[in-house]
C-alpha cells in the first residue's frame, strides 16, 4: 500500500507540475515563460515514478516470473546502484523524497531477487558459481566500507595540499569524493552490464525491467542538469543506459509481439 500510495503522490505531481508549467505566465517583463522543459519539480517526479517504475518492476518479476530470468549481473549492480541513489536523492538540491523512498525500496526488491537466483542456483547443483558470488559480495561490501571510512579524510588532505587542479576537483561539489559522483557512476555499471547481456536470449528478458530502465534513462537525462549541483556525468550516464536499455526493450517486444 505504502508503495502504490507513494507511486500515486508522485504521479499527481507530474501532473501539477504540467499544469503550472502550461499556466505559467511572464513575471518580470522580457523574463521568458517558464516551460516544463526547465521545470526541475517536473522532472524529479517524473524520475521518482520511474524508479518506482524499477522497484515495481522487481516486485512484480518475484510475483510472476521464475528465478532463472533473473540477471546476477544487473542484480548486484542494481543493489549497489539504489544504495547510491537513496542517498544522492535525498541530499540533492531540490530534496527529491519520493526518489530516495523508491530506491530504499528497491533495495529491498532487489535483494529478494538475488536470494531466489542464488537458490534457485544451488538447487541446480551450482554451488561453486554461488561462493565465487559471495566472495564478489563481500569484496565490494569490504571496499564500500572503507571509502565511506577513509573518504573524508582524503579529500581533506588532497583538498588541503594545494596540488592545484587536483585539489580543485577533490573539493569540488560534485566531485569524487561525493555521492555526486558514484550515484551516477554505479549507473555506468548498469548500462555496462546491459552491454554485457547485449546477446541475452529474449525469454530471459524482463519486459517491465527495461520499460522502467529506459524510462529511467530518459527522464534523468534532462534531470541531472536541474539539480544543484548539476550533474554531467548523470547526464551522460542516461543517455548511455536509455541507449542500451531501450535496445533490449526493442528485441523483447519484437520477439514476443512482432515476430
Amino acid at each position: 500500500m505504502m508503495v502504490v500510495k507513494s507511486l500515486n503522490q508522485s504521479t499527481k505531481r507530474i501532473t501539477v507540475s504540467i499544469r503550472r508549467s502550461f499556466s505559467s505566465k511572464t513575471g518580470k517583463e522580457g523574463e521568458a515563460k517558464k516551460s516544463f522543459f526547465n521545470d526541475v519539480h517536473f522532472w524529479a517526479n517524473a524520475g521518482a515514478a520511474a524508479g518506482w517504475g524499477m522497484s515495481g518492476a522487481a516486485i512484480y518479476d518475484a510475483m510472476q516470473s521464475g528465478p532463472e530470468i533473473i540477471s546476477l549481473n544487473m542484480t548486484g549492480v542494481m543493489l549497489i546502484y539504489s544504495s547510491l541513489f537513496s542517498r544522492w536523492a535525498w541530499i540533492v538540491s531540490p530534496r527529491n523524497v519520493a526518489l530516495s523512498a523508491c530506491h530504499a525500496t528497491n533495495i529491498v526488491a532487489q535483494a529478494n531477487q538475488m536470494r531466489r537466483a542464488l537458490e534457485y542456483k544451488i538447487s541446480k547443483g551450482e554451488t561453486e558459481e554461488v561462493k565465487e558470488i559471495g566472495k564478489k559480495g563481500a569484496m565490494v561490501a569490504a571496499v564500500g566500507a572503507g571509502c565511506v571510512l577513509f573518504g573524508p579524510m582524503a579529500q581533506t588532505a588532497i583538498a588541503s595540499a594545494n596540488l592545484g587542479p587536483i585539489s580543485t576537483v577533490s573539493a569540488a561539489a560534485a566531485g569524487p569524493f561525493t555521492v555526486h559522483f558514484w550515484a551516477p557512476m554505479s549507473k555506468w555499471l548498469i548500462s555496462g552490464a546491459s552491454f554485457l547481456d547485449m546477446d541475452r536470449p529474449t525469454d530471459k528478458i524482463s519486459l517491465p525491467q527495461y520499460c522502467a530502465l529506459t524510462a529511467t534513462g530518459f527522464f534523468f537525462t534532462r534531470y541531472a542538469l536541474l539539480v544543484v549541483p548539476i550533474n554531467y556525468t548523470l547526464c551522460s550516464v542516461n543517455v548511455a543506459l536509455f541507449g542500451s536499455s531501450s535496445y533490449h526493450l526493442g528485441r523483447k517486444i519484437k520477439a514476443d509481439y512482432i515476430d
